[in-house]
């Protein structure tokens, strides 16, 4: 894994990690070391799920059929505990997210793992975790845009905390 610590742009952060209430549950998971990065201006919180215009709370979401490159691809479908296809939301969040990003000249990002859209290693299939990437992390890793883990062990390194 490379990254130029010199990198000054901001970063695109899942907004849940600096304890934006925007997870599924109407909960945040925030991290610290994001939040004082927050703090100091070199962050782009973002929620794909609700850019995609789905509320806070909302059912518990899992990708079917594949991982999120297969999502974007229209291979594969997230849907809701319910059975409700959502994918069209997801596609759309990420991309709005994507669209954020290179507005903002975003190289980087840290997203929260087991997430739908932004899992970066792990993903939950048909109710188990499972090796993949959410719909989000496919389409900013497509761009370029080197994505991390919010659970990397050398997070604090990786974003050059001052």
């Amino acid at each position: 894994m490379s990254c130029d610590t010199r990198d000054s742009n901001p970063i695109l952060v899942s907004a849940c990690l600096l304890g934006v209430e925007c997870r599924f549950d109407g909960g945040s998971k925030p991290l610290e070391t994001l939040r004082r990065l927050a703090a100091n201006g070199r962050v782009l919180p973002i929620c794909p799920e609700q850019l995609g215009g789905l509320s806070t709370p909302r059912p518990p979401a899992e990708i079917h059929g594949g991982a999120g490159s297969e999502v974007l691809s229209g291979k594969a479908r997230v849907e809701d505990d319910q059975g409700r296809d959502l994918s069209e939301a997801f596609r759309a969040g990420a991309h709005r997210s994507l669209e954020l990003a290179r507005l903002a000249g975003c190289t980087r990002a840290v997203l929260k793992e087991r997430s739908p859209s932004c899992g970066v290693n792990h993903i939950r299939v048909g109710g188990e975790l499972k090796s993949g990437q959410g719909v989000t992390t496919a389409l900013l890793l497509e761009d370029g845009i080197e994505v991390v883990s919010d659970e990397f062990p050398e997070l604090q390194e990786w974003i050059h905390e001052d």
